[in-house]
């Protein structure tokens, strides 16, 4: 496990260390992370989540939906300082925790906190939007079909949406491939991220936005055949 930390964090692994121990410790007592997840958050989360960088091109924007404790959207931010990432979480107290999290790490230039829902980000809302980015990611948000509704509006045309997902992944692939077609993504597919590094490889699946898809407009009332020729 210290080999792929290395690998996977190179000269940055002791702020992951850093980000660790705030899980640990503030995580918990804020009831972020469960006391039972506190040895296994490196295994567990942050190199489950690492790897995902992988996927990700170089200098992308990257939207974190859902982000909780900041996994995986402050993980990338670490492992990866070509990234700009927005954690985006609608909880007052864990939203609270990210900012404090993003100050005490030193990352304030490339992350930043928005408070809110995906779809307030998405429509900006909340007078902090619209928001968009290369890249979504979500890990234990939501299935597939609620998730693509939520992510993929966030995602700019060409982007794509990566959700951590675990054994069900290609389930639900086969049940929301055609919800995910509707929204405009291209066809779902399926990766594991750090093969030969971490044990098991992180599941993802990965959506590429294909096309823009716009609400429907509502259709106008029909009026009555006296409307039209009443004179004012």
């Amino acid at each position: 496990m210290a080999g792929a930390a290395r690998t996977l964090f190179g000269d940055r692994l002791d702020l992951a260390a850093a980000y660790a121990e705030l899980l640990a410790t503030d995580g918990v007592v804020r009831g972020l992370i469960g006391p039972r997840e506190a040895p296994r958050i490196w295994d567990r989360h942050l190199l489950n989540c690492a790897a995902v960088a992988e996927r990700i091109p170089q200098g992308a924007t990257v939207l974190d939906v859902g982000s909780g404790a900041g996994l995986p959207g402050l993980v990338l931010a670490i492992a990866r300082p070509d990234l700009t990432v927005t954690l985006i979480e609608p909880l007052s107290r864990r939203t609270s925790f990210l900012i404090e999290a993003v100050q005490h790490l030193g990352l304030a230039k490339m992350v930043r906190v928005f408070r809110g829902r995906a779809d307030e980000a998405a429509s900006g809302s909340t007078g902090v939007g619209p928001l968009s980015g290369d890249v979504v990611t979500a890990r234990a948000v939501a299935p597939l079909d609620r998730l693509s509704t939520w992510c993929l509006p966030l995602v700019v045309r060409g982007g794509r949406v990566i959700a951590l997902k675990g054994a069900s992944a290609a389930q639900e692939v086969a049940e929301h491939a055609q919800t995910v077609a509707r929204l405009g993504g291209g066809e779902p597919e399926v990766h594991r991220c750090g093969e030969g590094l971490i044990d098991p490889p992180t599941t993802v699946v990965e959506i590429v936005r294909e096309r823009v898809v716009g609400s429907a407009r509502p259709k106008a009332p029909k009026r009555s055949r006296g409307a039209g020729s009443r004179r004012r």
